[in-house]
């Protein structure tokens, strides 16, 4: 009699594992959309929300870009690294804080994010459809279970 490891009795029974497989779907459609204009997800990722940043701030710091993007700090210093030597972010000294560096899409930047958002929510549309009216529900899901998890994640 082969012992029980798991409470599930088949892989897609477990929401771990099904977040994970449509995680990778989404992902994929993401990646292939993003090729044509050279970017990785993470790169749109701080783009978009350094476009969305400057709309609503005057000085934005990296560290301000890494906690609204919900991204590892060294992780965004190497994105935005990246980005900068395209010529699409520009880091300059912070002007209230000497031990800052505020940072700011480049004309060219805010051109690629103009072209690049339709694009991405193009994918989520697509991707999402087959919800239907239920695509909301989904939405608010989400919402709640990334509400729960920030709080109770383990070794945080």
């Amino acid at each position: 009699m082969a012992s029980r490891v798991s409470r599930y009795s088949a892989p897609g029974d477990s929401p771990g594992f099904l977040l994970w497989k449509v995680s990778n779907q989404w992902q994929r459609a993401q990646r292939a959309a993003l090729k044509p204009f050279e970017l990785t997800h993470g790169q749109f990722v701080l783009l978009a929300n350094l476009w969305w940043l400057q709309e609503h701030s005057e000085v934005v710091t990296q560290n301000d870009l890494a906690h609204h993007a919900e991204i590892d700090v060294m992780m965004t210093s190497d994105l935005v690294r990246k980005l900068e030597e395209r010529g699409l972010m520009r880091r300059t000294e912070h002007p209230h804080d000497s031990r800052a560096r505020s940072i700011r899409l480049t004309a060219a930047g805010k051109r690629l994010v103009g072209e690049v958002v339709p694009v991405v929510e193009n994918v989520d549309q697509t991707f999402f459809e087959g919800l239907g009216a239920e695509a909301a529900t989904f939405g608010a899901l989400l919402r709640r279970l990334g509400n729960v998890a920030a709080i109770e994640a383990p070794g945080d």
